[in-house]
């Protein structure tokens, strides 16, 4: 049973994937063609104390830029590291590393996509569909970046503009431990439905770096995960976790730190954030960095958070207080004074597409 305080927060699912680049334009731009993320809620360039914990002490500056699919699906905070030089992984990162190796992006029709994906990265896209243990057909890419992306086919979109992707639907993150790991995804944070759990070597990930080796493979998603204001856009959601069984896995930013290369961080909406604390803490899972209040990203407010999984990824929690829907018509929503459950109509929603940057 729920403690009291934990009855006073909801985690309405996945909100973003922080993404690191190089050339944050180049990928943005990518990002609009491959994915229709052409939705800026927010492009700034800030100092980033609240990460101090994750950057060894030193405060670094940073370009973050929140984009999305209007059709559906979670977003992607691009970031990119103004005060140092961002590296990548000394290795190369492969499935069941720890932390987050792939993001999964939501089709409606999984062959126009490839077909689509092909014509614009041919050569970090496979050559074939293929298809999951669970069933669903899939194929893989990478951006500029090397970031490996898995495209899978979904049922839940707000809308159609004509965009064969979608937004985020899901990632997968390796875990040293899979009970540790399911003890704060499954129970702390609500993923509390396994919808496939199987040991073996795993056909979609032959072409995939270690991918030919033995995993222990749990998709997870929420039974009852709150709608909230984003909820009809974002849809459901899911998490994969992945234990690898013939090697020990290394973390991801291993001697590096948050806003080198790579996928940064998963974020997570949330509305409660004092209770969620008190919850997350009895669990072991205290807060690492709070900024106490809501912070401003250009006009976005919200109050973030991190704390850490059983090995290290590193997790968001967002409460989201003020977003802009139409800035330049000074057009903003105060999100704290709708109830936890309340979708914002769809009106206001779809007039986020004022905001569309076009190539």
């Amino acid at each position: 049973m729920k403690s009291q305080e934990a009855e006073a927060f909801r985690i309405q699912g996945m909100q973003h994937v922080g993404v690191a680049t190089k050339d944050m334009d180049k990928s943005l731009k990518l990002y609009r063609q491959l994915f229709g993320m052409d939705i800026p809620f927010f492009d700034s360039v800030q100092d980033a104390p609240l990460m101090d914990s994750h950057t060894r002490g030193k405060t670094i500056s940073k370009r973050a830029s929140m984009v999305l699919n209007l059709q559906g699906g979670c977003a992607f905070e691009v970031l990119g590291a103004k005060s140092f030089e961002p590296k990548g992984a000394g290795w190369k990162v492969g499935i069941g590393d720890l932390g987050i190796t792939t993001v999964q992006m939501k089709t409606r029709n999984i062959e126009r996509m490839h077909a689509h994906a092909r014509s614009l990265v041919a050569d970090n896209c496979d050559a074939h569909i293929t298809s999951t243990p669970w069933g669903q057909d899939t194929f893989y890419l990478k951006d500029f970046e090397g970031n490996l992306f898995q495209i899978i086919e979904a049922q839940d979109w707000f809308d159609d503009y004509g965009h064969p992707s979608g937004g985020v639907l899901g990632c997968s993150i390796g875990v040293s431990d899979m009970e540790k790991s399911l003890a704060l995804y499954a129970v702390g944070l609500g993923f509390d439905e396994v919808l496939f759990d199987e040991t073996n070597s795993f056909n979609d990930w032959q072409n995939l770096q270690n991918g030919e080796q033995f995993y222990r493979r749990v998709r997870i998603t929420q039974s009852s995960s709150g709608a909230g204001g984003f909820g009809q856009l974002t849809g459901k959601t899911y998490i994969e976790l992945i234990q690898a069984q013939d090697r020990p896995p290394k973390f991801i930013f291993e001697d590096r730190i948050w806003c080198d290369l790579g996928f940064a961080h998963l974020g997570f909406d949330v509305r409660g954030m004092e209770a969620l604390e008190t919850d997350l803490a009895q669990r072991g899972f205290p807060f690492r960095c709070d900024t106490t209040d809501a912070i401003g990203m250009g006009e976005t407010k919200v109050h973030c958070t991190y704390i850490d999984d059983p090995d290290e990824c590193w997790l968001e929690m967002i409460e989201v207080h003020k977003v802009p829907i139409i800035e330049k018509w000074g057009l903003y929503l105060n999100v704290q004074k709708r109830g936890q459950d309340e979708p914002l109509p769809r009106w206001m929603l779809k007039s986020l597409r004022f905001s569309r940057v076009k190539d």
